[in-house]
């Protein structure tokens, strides 16, 4: 005779099971009602944070009025700004924690092992989130929908980011050739904040050309002509799409 103990077992680990998965389940719930809520206060967050690194911070720095510590603060904090923003995609926000890391990585061994990998390392993940984030940035300030704050906040944050990618890049070429820009100060003279080249990124992109800065090496020049491009036709597309979505929201109220 059995005294039914191995169905009681079997029917109590069942149970277990299922309530396992139901508080998974609700957890999961939770955590995307968090995401919701949280996206347009992390895009906010990523505004202000990406504003103050990229015009209080690195200029600071490069006359030392700042620590360079403050510099990789900033970048932390965007970089987990960038997280909450990108968290809904769930590739995305795995793609911004690999850039993360090999970011963090390259930038370890640079200060003991300098080298071509340690610096394309550390900028390709630098390049990495940035380029992840403003994907996602994008799919929301053109896609479909009401004109909203939070979607203008997308499109000064997405042309920030072309600074921010285009400066990365030049701050690569000027590690790799030397004389790779003519004008350029002493990097001792900065702290090593790069803000020169910062500042000839943001020129370039907005096509002010100051001229005080320029690119010698032949890929730096074609680097900065794509990029005035871009800040040439960003803005009128942007503005011609959100003038598109404001007249086929007005149009659909009008049906309702």
């Amino acid at each position: 005779m059995t005294d039914g103990g191995e169905p009681r077992r079997a029917i109590s680990s069942g149970t277990a099971m299922q309530q396992t998965a139901r508080t998974f389940r609700a957890y999961y719930r939770h955590l995307r009602k968090w995401q919701e809520r949280a996206r347009e206060p992390g895009l906010s967050a990523l505004l202000i944070i990406e504003g103050a690194l990229l015009f209080l911070v690195t200029p600071f720095v490069g006359i030392g009025w700042l620590p360079q510590s403050c510099s990789r603060v900033m970048f932390g904090l965007l970089a987990l700004a960038t997280l909450v923003v990108t968290w809904r995609s769930h590739l995305a926000a795995v793609i911004v924690l690999l850039s993360i890391l090999l970011s963090t990585i390259g930038i370890a061994l640079h200060v003991d092992y300098p080298s071509v990998l340690t610096e394309c390392l550390s900028a390709g993940g630098r390049l990495l989130a940035i380029a992840v984030l403003s994907v996602v940035i994008a799919r929301a300030v053109f896609g479909p929908g009401r004109v909203t704050w939070h979607r203008v906040q997308g499109a000064i944050v997405l042309y920030m980011n072309f600074a921010l990618f285009f400066f990365i890049l030049y701050q690569l070429i000027d590690a790799l050739v030397s004389d790779a820009f003519a004008g350029l100060p002493q990097t001792a003279a900065e702290h090593g904040s790069g803000a020169a080249l910062l500042y000839f990124s943001f020129s370039t992109l907005t096509t002010a050309a100051f001229g005080d800065i320029q690119p010698v090496y032949p890929l730096a020049r074609n680097l900065a002509n794509l990029e005035s491009m871009i800040g040439q036709l960003f803005p009128a597309t942007l503005l011609a799409r959100l003038v598109t979505l404001e007249i086929a929201h007005r149009a659909q109220a009008k049906r309702d």
